[in-house]
């Protein structure tokens, strides 16, 4: 595949408790938590991608404008779709859009950095 525009991912996943704002700590109900959320947006951008690097080359999340729709209960599937919607050098960006069954639960702009897998690894060893 090549990387262009229009490239198209999907993730899915269940609440559990773990995934709850609760649980994140970034609230204190059991609900669908926005970290949980962010995750999800996120792994649908990666997936619109993926196979369409080439070899030793991966991106990474640089940058997300989130919008937190609607609550979403534990045991409820939730999805997401990215479309990646510009190429700027080796800046991707991505809209996605997150539903459950019966909401758009969440949205966001979304930019993820093609690197050098072992390049970027051996960068950040050296800060430690």
């Amino acid at each position: 595949m090549t990387l262009e525009i229009g490239l198209r991912g999907r993730a899915t996943m269940r609440v559990t408790h773990d995934k709850t704002a609760e649980a994140w700590g970034s609230g204190d109900v059991p609900v669908f938590g926005t970290p949980s959320l962010v995750a999800l947006l996120e792994t649908a951008a990666v997936n619109a991608v993926a196979g369409c690097l080439a070899p030793g080359e991966t991106t990474v999340g640089t940058w997300l404008d989130v919008s937190h729709l609607a609550a979403t209960l534990v045991g409820v599937d939730v999805s997401a779709e990215a479309e990646l919607v510009a190429i700027e050098g080796r800046r991707l960006t991505f809209t996605v859009v997150a539903h459950d069954p019966q909401n758009k639960i969440g949205e966001c702009r979304h930019h993820r950095m093609i690197v050098t897998r072992d390049r970027f690894l051996a960068k950040i060893q050296g800060k430690q």
